[in-house]
């Protein structure tokens, strides 16, 4: 596999890049990339949020999963704000405000990948994110689209100045300006992860949230840590697949795939469509994928859930909502422990070594689009891009929501059958957001404005 990067804005792809030309290994490139998606993808992510990695350590020849999700807080907060976001066609129910956000893990998980995989040095790495977050970032399609959606929330608070400057709402094209996220990586730069446990970022998210209700406490922060924990490993068509469990189904889902190669388009689809029912709500997520020269490799998954909506003042930097979201509230809240993730970064592994490094967005569209691509390059032998690009359908309990291009005649006779089909006029992120890197090329999805970049 080539060296390369693929991610969900082409600012993110470039700071991956910009590591990987200067020496470093994978790791150093999915710090600077998703520290480069917490400014530029603000939309979709950001520093306080939660994910989950898996890193490829080629001296070793094994697989890494690396827990940064959120965790339950302690304390007892305000009440939580209800609302409805329109979404396609559909009024989707939300929580946010203070009370909504859990304890922080992105952080921590940028400092345990670098400690464990980085060779560039730490504070070198935040160089990209701190220069976009001066000059500004263009609004790509996809992210200008999604603000549209989730203006009710990002523009409750002081994000209106972020997100909707002299009252318009950003567009795309336009430039999205956060100048005081460059002060917070600064001060991740040079204080560490810790910064957001222990040190100056901890204490101005405390501050905010003893006034406006919050949960977080000063000993739910420092207690927090990133964790390093074995993957979880299927087969599907003769290959390995590491990935990891929990909410994400893909372990589940893969070994009860049909072989797809030979099928027809409309067989492809009436087979697989049984196997895709599931329910939920929206989440909004981001991926970065990469592939370092001496192939080791790391995809990284991140999300504020929709986002608070509350602001840390003079530091532009977004609180996460996963107290709010109410398909991730599995089994009871615990303090201390993690909330449970639809996240599915995944690697697959043949005879001759790694083959493929990929990751999704897209909360309960995320297995289907992993599934869908993978199916796509591993069985049916499509390009990794054509992969991504083909059009995409997910089941729900009421509906078969389906892109344009999917087959007319598995749609008309699952109709005949008695299912509602809601056809999309385009292409949408509510279909999820790929982006991985394999044997046949990098590739990202456009329904996110994705983007991909190798080194020269």
């Amino acid at each position: 596999m080539e060296s390369a990067v693929a991610a969900g804005h082409p600012a993110t792809a470039e700071a991956g890049v910009w590591a990987l030309e200067r020496g470093g290994t994978a790791a150093d490139a999915a710090v600077a990339a998703v520290a480069a998606s917490c400014v530029a993808e603000t939309v979709m992510t950001g520093l306080l949020g939660g994910g989950h990695a898996i890193y490829w350590d080629e001296a070793t020849d094994r697989a890494w999963n690396l827990d940064c999700f959120c965790a339950v807080p302690s304390g007892e907060g305000g009440k939580l704000l209800e609302l409805q976001v329109p979404f396609g066609e559909e009024l989707v129910h939300y929580a946010v405000g203070p009370a909504s956000c859990a304890v922080p893990g992105v952080p921590a998980g940028l400092g345990a990948l670098h400690e464990r995989f980085g060779r560039l040095p730490w504070r070198d790495l935040f160089e990209p994110a701190m220069r976009l977050a001066r000059s500004g970032v263009a609004m790509p399609s996809a992210h200008a689209s999604c603000l549209a959606m989730l203006a009710p929330v990002m523009t409750m608070d002081l994000g209106a100045r972020i997100y909707s400057p002299e009252s318009e709402l950003l567009r795309e094209g336009d430039v999205l300006r956060q100048p005081s996220l460059e002060k917070v990586f600064a001060l991740v730069a040079h204080e560490g992860a810790a910064t957001a446990y222990t040190g100056s970022l901890a204490e101005a998210l405390l501050s905010l949230l003893r006034q406006r209700g919050g949960r977080v406490t000063r000993d739910d922060l420092a207690a927090y840590e990133a964790r390093w924990h074995e993957p979880v490993e299927v087969k599907y068509v003769g290959l390995r697949v590491v990935t990891r469990a929990d909410l994400s189904g893909v372990p589940e889902l893969l070994p009860r795939l049909p072989s797809l190669s030979g099928l027809t388009e409309t067989e492809r689809v009436l087979q697989l469509l049984p196997l895709l029912e599931v329910r939920g709500a929206e989440t909004h997520t981001t991926n970065v994928t990469v592939v370092d020269a001496d192939g080791n490799a790391c995809a990284f998954t991140t999300s504020l859930g929709l986002g608070s909506g509350d602001f840390l003042p003079g530091l532009d930097l977004h609180l996460n909502s996963m107290l709010g979201e109410v398909d991730l509230l599995i089994g009871g809240l615990q303090a201390g422990e993690r909330m449970a993730s639809m996240m599915a970064p995944t690697l697959v592994v043949g005879e001759r070594g790694l083959t493929l490094a990929a990751g999704a967005a897209g909360g309960t569209r995320l297995r289907t689009a992993l599934a869908l691509v993978l199916a796509g390059i591993l069985d049916e032998g499509l390009e990794p891009q054509a992969a991504v690009d083909r059009p995409r359908f997910h089941p729900t309990a009421g509906v078969v929501n389906a892109e344009p291009g999917v087959d007319e005649g598995a749609l008309s006779e699952l109709e005949a059958a008695g299912r509602a089909v809601r056809r999309w006029l385009a292409r949408h992120h509510y279909f999820g957001g790929v982006s991985l890197v394999a044997c046949g090329g990098p590739a990202a999805d456009p329904r996110r404005s994705g983007a991909v970049g190798s080194p020269r």
